[in-house]
């Protein structure tokens, strides 16, 4: 499907007065499958950043001084060579991204490779990593897939274990508080794909993690001592998506 071009790789800007398309970019081969656009919160910004997931790279998009849109990429997420996997090759897979709130941070998942990551993007040209946690993945050290070659890691990543379950699937839907201080995460991403790359945590239903932030610094915390675990939900075990604040989040603007 790939090589096919069955996969989209564009972003669109339309004029929502008139309803109609003024300009699509494409982002070519590295900016297949762009899933989630944000924007920058400040209201006279005019720039901000697509997640694509299929080469695990951030595009930042922008306005020109010609009146244009542009976009470049920012931020690249190496993948790692594996065996015992279904390709020689995992990329991350970025689901979802999201920035704070004060637009200081952008955050985003990295489904496969089982991490969260925090960039500091005062510089949005230039974004710069400040935490990372890890919460499950394909490549945790007790599982088949061995990792061969990788440009971050010096070993394969434990397996996480919180209030005695074991998390299953990876990092997926994220959402952080107006505050900054508590992102949270669940772990599935479509029930298909979750078969096809998690089939245990089809059978033992997803679970939400919380994080807490470092938001002078930098840096991110699993918090051991919460977990909501939707595999004992009735009728489950469940999998549990989008997360939302009801009186508004990060990444929307009901909280105007």
């Amino acid at each position: 499907d790939v090589t096919a071009g069955h996969y989209g790789r564009h972003i669109h800007v339309w004029d929502w007065s008139s309803r109609t398309r003024i300009q699509s970019l494409d982002l070519g081969e590295e900016g297949a499958i762009p899933l989630e656009i944000r924007f920058l919160h400040n209201p006279d910004s005019t720039e901000g950043f697509v997640g694509c997931a299929l080469r695990s790279n951030v595009f930042r998009f922008y306005r020109t001084q010609k009146g244009d849109w542009a976009a470049e990429k920012v931020i690249s997420v190496p993948s790692k060579k594996v065996e015992g996997w279904i390709l020689p090759e995992m990329p991350g897979l970025i689901t979802d991204i999201l920035i704070s709130l004060d637009d200081r941070f952008l955050y985003f998942s990295n489904w496969l490779h089982g991490d969260i990551r925090q960039y500091d993007i005062t510089d949005s040209r230039n974004p710069r990593l400040v935490g990372q946690v890890f919460l499950g993945g394909s490549i945790v050290n007790d599982r088949p897939v061995k990792v061969l070659e990788d440009k971050e890691l010096q070993s394969q990543p434990a397996p996480r274990v919180v209030k005695g379950k074991r998390v299953e699937g990876g990092p997926q839907m994220i959402q952080l508080s107006l505050d900054g201080k508590r992102l949270y995460v669940t772990t599935s991403l479509y029930s298909g794909w979750d078969k096809q790359f998690y089939p245990d945590l089809v059978k033992e239903g997803s679970v939400m993690l919380q994080i807490d932030v470092d938001t002078q610094n930098g840096g991110l915390h699993l918090n051991e001592s919460f977990l909501l675990d939707f595999g004992k939900e009735p009728g489950g075990p469940a999998l549990a998506h989008e997360v939302r604040y009801p009186g508004g989040d990060c990444s929307s603007d009901i909280w105007v």
